[in-house]
């Protein structure tokens, strides 16, 4: 027995080192980078436009109406007919069965409560303006402000959520009833937060310094990690926790819809924000301070503005096939070879380039495949929604 235990002690010391020796080298300034894409998962997103933002009531609300076709012109479309949970909250459709319009692919909705633009170009400024859209857009859900108010007056179940949610009865105006369905919506869709990743492992241990946990991580995730945040500057633009600046950009993708007709991308978006009747400069905005209406105040209609469009954040982006805004990519290896061979006479924005061609080896191609898909993991079961009304 003794002989076994010394026996099974010397190979764990003996596997110790191999295992540190799976570690590559990285420098204060690499780890200190590394560091910045966490920790995961950030504090709950909290809305100050948005007065039910976080409380169970209006979250329990929200995941209601998200699943009810009765918000839709035909009551055949809800929410998650677009938005499954299946599919990491999206359709895994190359084009949104919606938007053949402008030939836009529908967005997931993982961690979407912590950005401050919303859609594609951000033209809404608020999650629950942005939900407020596909009701209304006779392309997508064709409901209506009349079909949505009744919904939640009419409906005894809707009508006693919306009442324990905003402490009074379903009773106001259609406008008024279609934006606080929204604002639950809202509520709702800020709690969708993508799961720890293996990544994230690896981030916490080398932070802490922990060289065996780190060197868990696989030696081509390590190299495509180096490369994301060194030569390949992919960390300008996804950047933090959520892998994104929630900012705009034109990385060479053809803005031709088809013949004649092309897709503005952020400059329209700019155009509708400043259209729209429930932007935060407007009355339905809840935070008295008015800080939560600053970006909105100070955006300019630029030029520049051209073509761009709003930075996915990565965690999940193994799993959320097809790519781009357009989804003109079907595979992360569609993907990493674009940006391997841009050509920069297709980025037709006046602004400063945010892309050059990477020239990748096939290696460093395999790497930053490998390092991308480190950010996916399976999320755990969700449970029943919570009863309106218990």
């Amino acid at each position: 027995m003794r002989t076994a235990l010394l026996a099974a002690a010397l190979l764990a010391a003996l596997a110790a080192p191999a295992a540190a020796q799976r570690l590559l080298d990285w420098s204060e300034a690499e780890v200190a980078l590394v560091g910045q894409h966490g920790p995961w998962p950030l504090p709950p997103a909290r809305d100050a436009s948005n007065r039910i933002s976080g409380t169970p009531v209006g979250i329990a609300l929200g995941e209601h109406l998200f699943n009810d076709a009765r918000l839709s012109g035909d009551g055949l479309m809800s929410c998650a007919t677009c938005h499954q949970a299946g599919r990491d909250w999206s359709d895994g459709r190359a084009r949104g069965r919606a938007r053949v319009d402008l030939d836009r692919r529908t967005p997931s909705l993982w961690n979407v409560g912590y950005l401050h633009w919303f859609g594609w170009t951000g033209a809404g400024d608020s999650l629950w303006a942005q939900s407020i859209r596909p009701i209304l857009d006779p392309l997508e859900m064709a409901g209506s402000r009349e079909r949505a108010s009744r919904l939640l007056r009419e409906d005894k179940d809707l009508a006693c959520g919306y009442e324990r949610a905003f402490g009074t009865k379903p009773d106001g105006d259609d406008e008024r009833l279609l934006v606080d369905a929204a604002k639950a919506l809202a509520a709702f869709q800020a709690t969708l937060v993508s799961p720890r990743t293996r990544f994230d492992d690896f981030r916490d241990a080398l932070v802490a310094g922990d060289r065996e946990a780190a060197a868990r991580y696989g030696l081509s995730e390590q190299r495509g990690l180096k490369l994301f945040i060194g030569e390949g500057n992919c960390n300008a633009c996804h950047f933090g926790p959520r892998f994104t600046n929630g900012e705009f950009g034109d990385i060479g993708i053809a803005f031709f819809v088809r013949p004649g007709e092309v897709d503005s991308g952020r400059l329209g978006g700019i155009a509708t924000l400043a259209a729209s009747p429930f932007n935060l400069l407007g009355r339905y905005n809840d935070d008295p301070s008015g800080i939560s209406a600053r970006r909105t105040r100070h955006v300019r209609h630029l030029h520049s503005n051209f073509g761009e469009f709003r930075v996915p954040g990565l965690r999940q982006v193994g799993r959320s096939a097809a790519y781009m805004h357009n989804g003109g990519f079907a595979t992360l290896e569609d993907v990493v070879r674009h940006y391997s061979e841009v050509s920069p006479d297709r980025l037709h924005s006046d602004g400063t380039p945010l892309v050059r061609p990477l020239g990748l080896s096939a290696q460093q191609s395999t790497d930053l495949v490998a390092f991308l898909r480190s950010l996916d993991a399976d999320p755990p079961p969700r449970p029943a929604p919570s009863p309106l009304c218990p």
